[in-house]
C-alpha cells in the first residue's frame, strides 16, 4: 500500500468518527440527557455512604503496621473486626476514623472459631456508629457496600476505600482453617474485597434496610497470590448480634455443638444417626433415628442446612429442635455444648510477644487464663450483680408455702445444710465440707444444693464460690426475655442464673439452671416476678424442671430469717 492510501484511509476514518460523534459544537448544544431515576440512585448511594463511613475503623497494629478493618456498634467506643485481625495485631491496636484522628484500642473478647472480635476504643463516649440490620432479610441481587481499609490504603488520612457490589449468595458455608475461622451461614458477594478489608463493615446499599450494618467482611476465593477473584464472604451480622453479649465477657467463646450427627435418607429424611451418651442431645430425650424437622427457628432439609444453623449461635445458648418419632411430632429445648477443646481455645488467647501496653491502655487490660481480656468480665460481672439491689439476709431461710396439689412445703436453707419437708416426705442435703452433692429430691439433678447457690448469690456471699463470672446474654428458655448470665462454680456443681436487666439497671432474678460436672441432666428453676413482702422479699412462685420436664411448682406464702443454722 502506498503512502497516499494510507493518508487517504486516514482521512476517511477520522471523518468517519467526527460523523459519529458530532463536532464539539453540537455536543455543548445537546447535552446528554441522564435518567432522573439514576441520578436519584446515585445521590442516594453517596447519601448512604455519607452516613456510614465515620464508623467505618481502620486497625493498626500498636507500632502502625498490620491491620484490618472495623466498624463502631456502640458511641462509648465497642467496634467489631475479625479474630485474624486482632490476632496478628496484639492486645493493643492503634484506630483511625475519617476524621483524620487516631485513638487507642484495647481488645475486648474473641470468637477464633467464628473469626470475630470486640475492640474498644479509647478517648470519647461519643463515637459514630452503625445501625445492625437483619441479615436474614437479605436475598441474592441485593445491592450492597463493602467499607474498608484494603492494602492499608487509608494509612494517610483514615477514610474508608468504598466498593460496590451485589449479594450473590446467601447461607455459604466455608470450611474452617482447621478448627477454627469457620464461616457458617455467610454472605457471599461480589464487591471488591482484599486484603485489609477484612473486618470491615457491609452495608446494605438500598432498600428498607439501606446503610445498615447486614455483615462483617473477612474471606475471600483467591487466585494468583491474594487477589479476589470475584467471591467474598461476610459474617452474617445475625451472628455477630447472637454473640456480643458473650464477647463483652472478655472470654475466648466456643461454639455450640449438640455431640450429635446427622444424616440424609433416600427419600431427603435428615435423620439423628448418632447421638452420644451424655450428650445435650440425648440428655434431652433425642434418639437416634428421630427425623430432624426444625432446628432454632427453621426448618431442615438437608445436613448442609443444620450445620449452618448451628454454626452462628455460641455454646451455651438454649435452641429449640422439633423431631418425628414415627407419628408423633415432639418439641425439645437443648442447651448446646462446647465444639472445641478447651486447651484448644486457651492457646488463642494465650499472651503474645510484643511491646508492652501504653498507660492508656494498661488499666484495660488483664489477661488470665481464658480471657481475651478479664477486665471486662469484671466489670460486666459486677453491673449485674449490683443491679439486683441491697444483699438479702445471710442468715437462714425459712420458706413456706404449697406445691400445686396443695401439699404443704417447707425449705430450710441454712450453712449446715438445705432441708425440704414436702407432705410427710423429708428430704436433706448436707452441707458438710465433705459431703457429696445429692440427687434430692430423687431424680431432681440436685435441686436442694441448686438453691443454696441462689440463697449464696442473693445474700451476697458470693465468696462461697469457686468461680464466678459473667457469661454474657441470651434470650431465656429461646422465647424469654433477654437476660445476663451469671456462672457460679461450688462442690462441682455449675449454676447460670439468669438476671434481666431493665434500661434502669435494675434487675430481676429470672432463674437458674444447675448441673453437675459429669454435664449430666440439668435442674431448672425459674420464678414469677411478684414477690413476697417481709423481710425476705423473693419470688413467691417457684417452677422446676428436671431433665427439660416439669417436676413441681411452689406457691410460697412466707419467707422468714430462722434462728437455727441448720437445716432440719
Amino acid at each position: 500500500m502506498t503512502m497516499q492510501r494510507k493518508t487517504v484511509r486516514g482521512v476517511l476514518v477520522f471523518a468517519a468518527l467526527l460523523t459519529c460523534l458530532g463536532s464539539p459544537l453540537d455536543a455543548a448544544e445537546a447535552p446528554l440527557k441522564v435518567d432522573p431515576a439514576v441520578l436519584e440512585a446515585q445521590a442516594a448511594r453517596v447519601a448512604v455512604i455519607d452516613k456510614v463511613a465515620p464508623s467505618v475503623v481502620a486497625i493498626f497494629g500498636p507500632d502502625g503496621g498490620g491491620g484490618g478493618s472495623g466498624v463502631l456498634i456502640s458511641a462509648d467506643g465497642y467496634a467489631v473486626t475479625n479474630f485474624h485481625v486482632t490476632d496478628g495485631c496484639g492486645d493493643a491496636m492503634k484506630c483511625g476514623l475519617n476524621d483524620g484522628r487516631i485513638y487507642d484500642a484495647v481488645i475486648v473478647g474473641t470468637d477464633p472459631v467464628g473469626d470475630v472480635a470486640l475492640i474498644k476504643l479509647l478517648g470519647r463516649d461519643d463515637f459514630p456508629v452503625a445501625e445492625f440490620g437483619d441479615s436474614d432479610l437479605v436475598r441474592p441481587g441485593d445491592w450492597c457496600l463493602a467499607l474498608g481499609n484494603p492494602f492499608l490504603l487509608a494509612k494517610s488520612d483514615f477514610a474508608p476505600t468504598v466498593t460496590y457490589g451485589l449479594v450473590s449468595g446467601t447461607h455459604r458455608y466455608q470450611e474452617p482453617a482447621g478448627t477454627f475461622l469457620e464461616y457458617t451461614d455467610c454472605l457471599q458477594i461480589d464487591a471488591s474485597v482484599n486484603p485489609g478489608n477484612s473486618g470491615g463493615p457491609l452495608f446494605a446499599a438500598d432498600g428498607p434496610q439501606a446503610g445498615r450494618l447486614i455483615g462483617i467482611n473477612g474471606r475471600i476465593s483467591i487466585k494468583r497470590g491474594r487477589v479476589n477473584s470475584g467471591a467474598a464472604y461476610a459474617i452474617s451480622s445475625n451472628q455477630v448480634k447472637y454473640f456480643l453479649g458473650h464477647l463483652r465477657s472478655g472470654r475466648a467463646l466456643d461454639h455450640g455443638t449438640l455431640n450429635a450427627t446427622v444424616r440424609t435418607n433416600f427419600d431427603g429424611d435428615v435423620l439423628f444417626d448418632r447421638v452420644l451418651d451424655g450428650s445435650a442431645a440425648q440428655v434431652r430425650g433425642i434418639k437416634e433415628g428421630d427425623e430432624l424437622v426444625a432446628f432454632a427457628g427453621r426448618p431442615i432439609r438437608s445436613v448442609n442446612q443444620f450445620k449452618n444453623v448451628l454454626g452462628v449461635y455460641p455454646a451455651g445458648w438454649p435452641l429449640p429442635l422439633t423431631v418425628r418419632r414415627g407419628t408423633e411430632t415432639l418439641d425439645f429445648l437443648v442447651r448446646t455444648r462446647g465444639l472445641n477443646r478447651r486447651t484448644d481455645l486457651l492457646q488463642t488467647v494465650a499472651p503474645k510477644p510484643g511491646p508492652p501496653p501504653n498507660d492508656v491502655v494498661k488499666p484495660l487490660l488483664e489477661k488470665r487464663p481464658g480471657y481475651a481480656n478479664a477486665h471486662f468480665n469484671d466489670v460486666e460481672r459486677d453491673r449485674v450483680l449490683a443491679s439486683l439491689g441491697d444483699d438479702l439476709s445471710a442468715g437462714p431461710w425459712r420458706i413456706t408455702g404449697t406445691d400445686v396439689d396443695g401439699v404443704s412445703a417447707e425449705f430450710t436453707l441454712a450453712d449446715g445444710g438445705v432441708g425440704l419437708k414436702l407432705g410427710a416426705n423429708r428430704f436433706l442435703q448436707s452441707l458438710e465440707p465433705d459431703a457429696d452433692v445429692a440427687d434430692e429430691p430423687p431424680s431432681t439433678g440436685g435441686l436442694l444444693f441448686a438453691l443454696r447457690q441462689w440463697q449464696l448469690l442473693r445474700s451476697g456471699q458470693t465468696e462461697a464460690f469457686a468461680d464466678l463470672h459473667y457469661v454474657g446474654t441470651e434470650p431465656l428458655d429461646w422465647d424469654g426475655p433477654t437476660v445476663d448470665v451469671l456462672a457460679a462454680e461450688n462442690r462441682g456443681m455449675t449454676t447460670h442464673f439468669y438476671v434481666a436487666v431493665g434500661a434502669d439497671g435494675k434487675g430481676f432474678l429470672r432463674g437458674f439452671d444447675s448441673w453437675q460436672d459429669n454435664r449430666g441432666a440439668a435442674v431448672e428453676v425459674r420464678f414469677d416476678e411478684e414477690r413476697l413482702t417481709g423481710p425476705l422479699p423473693i419470688p413467691s412462685r417457684l417452677r422446676v424442671f428436671a431433665a427439660g420436664q416439669p417436676y413441681r411448682n411452689f406457691e410460697f406464702t412466707a419467707a422468714t430469717v430462722a434462728d437455727s443454722g441448720d437445716a432440719e
